[in-house]
């Protein structure tokens, strides 16, 4: 997997301050999508040990909320097959801090068996996130009043509800 950016201090990309990779390579090609260079599997850097020690680095400050993964696409099945490990990490690391990830692929695709982003290392990754961000962007619907999104299709799954409840529950819409 290789990856185009790694943001140390971002507020942009999910609640509090985290720590946000940016993965590469992604199928979706959303129009007007925000990084389009993220589209090649190959832009950027590897993503290798030595990254993966520097992000646990980052998360470690107490002002560090989490992690967020976002793209590209960090549900292309190359890319989960390379994150699974290291998110087993990072929860083993910092049980505390959460993990957000955002996808094109909504969460019903994740879950439907057959479907392409469904792998088998799907089901353990989604185990290991406190909210995904699903959905594709669709320019007619963008909003730039929404939080943490950029059109109204997509949503902000609060998985950890959405686990304990077997349906899927959404974090309030308040704004920041």
């Amino acid at each position: 997997m290789y990856y185009g950016e790694l943001k140390d201090c971002d507020i942009a990309n999910g609640e509090g301050v985290r720590v946000t990779l940016f993965v590469s390579g992604c199928t979706n090609r959303c129009e007007h999508c925000f990084q389009p260079q993220t589209w090649d599997f190959e832009y950027g850097q590897p993503f290798t040990e030595e990254t993966e020690d520097h992000i646990l680095s980052l998360l470690a400050p107490g002002y560090i909320n989490g992690l967020t993964l976002l793209g590209g696409e960090p549900f292309e099945p190359e890319n989960q097959r390379a994150l699974l490990p290291f998110l087993r990490r990072v929860r083993a690391a910092y049980p505390g801090k959460t993990v957000w990830a955002f996808s094109g692929f909504t969460y019903e695709e994740l879950l439907t068996e057959g479907s392409h982003p469904r792998c088998e290392a799907t089901d353990e990754i989604l185990s290991l996130l406190d909210v995904l961000v699903d959905g594709r962007f669709v320019e007619a619907l963008k909003d730039i009043s929404l939080r943490f999104r950029g059109s109204s299709n997509q949503r902000l799954i609060d998985l950890n509800a959405t686990r304990e409840t077997g349906r899927i529950v959404l974090l309030p819409d308040r704004r920041s």
